[in-house]
């Protein structure tokens, strides 16, 4: 069983790529803005929640999205241990939802103390209604995984084949297949998590 969204392509990335920001700080530490900047335009053109993207969401163009990360910096900016928590990103998250004047939407937090199987849970029914989710990993015990350490990346689909359980993560315009058990069972006590979104 898979199930994948229809992502944004900017300029034909799939979804915006923090190498492209000229900002040393955004380029250095602006994954979770760029986390936030794909959501919102995703929302604007699968949800019509027009307000959260100021440009043309049907065709997002590299110059529009360097200048929508600069609207999203003040609200998820790099700090010098990053956004390494799931409350600092749905404070910011949240502020530039009610500012954008978009009241439908809700945000919480699944951390990284859940079990797998509430992981699974939570993917399951965010993609199912079509909601793309922001995930925190910070340490992992895994060294494959270590593109992924401390970095924000949107899941965007699962495949659930054989007892195995895969998410599809998108980062640096480029997608790959993870297992979910490995990439939320990351051996360190200090745990990211998703962010899950809702209706109001």
């Amino acid at each position: 069983m898979r199930k994948e969204l229809d992502y944004i392509r900017v300029s034909g990335s799939l979804g915006g790529n923090q190498d492209w920001f000229l900002d040393p700080f955004m380029k250095g530490g602006g994954c979770a803005a760029v986390t936030a900047c794909d959501l919102c335009i995703y929302l604007a053109k699968h949800r019509g929640l027009t307000g959260l993207y100021p440009y043309d969401a049907r065709e997002p163009q590299k110059e529009d999205y360097l200048r929508f990360s600069k609207k999203m910096k003040p609200y998820l900016h790099p700090r010098w241990q990053g956004i390494d928590t799931l409350d600092i990103y749905l404070e910011g998250i949240g502020a530039y939802w009610r500012d954008a004047g978009c009241e439908e939407l809700t945000a919480e937090g699944l951390y990284g103390t859940a079990s797998f199987e509430e992981a699974k849970e939570g993917v399951f029914r965010q993609i199912d209604k079509g909601f793309p989710i922001p995930f925190l990993l910070l340490h992992h015990k895994e060294p494959r995984l270590k593109d992924y350490e401390w970095h924000w990346f949107n899941l965007a689909g699962y495949e659930e084949a054989e007892g195995e359980f895969f998410v599809k993560a998108i980062t640096y315009g480029e997608l790959e297949w993870l297992d979910l058990k490995l990439l939320w069972n990351t051996g360190f006590e200090q745990k990211g998590g998703m962010i899950l979104l809702g209706d109001r």
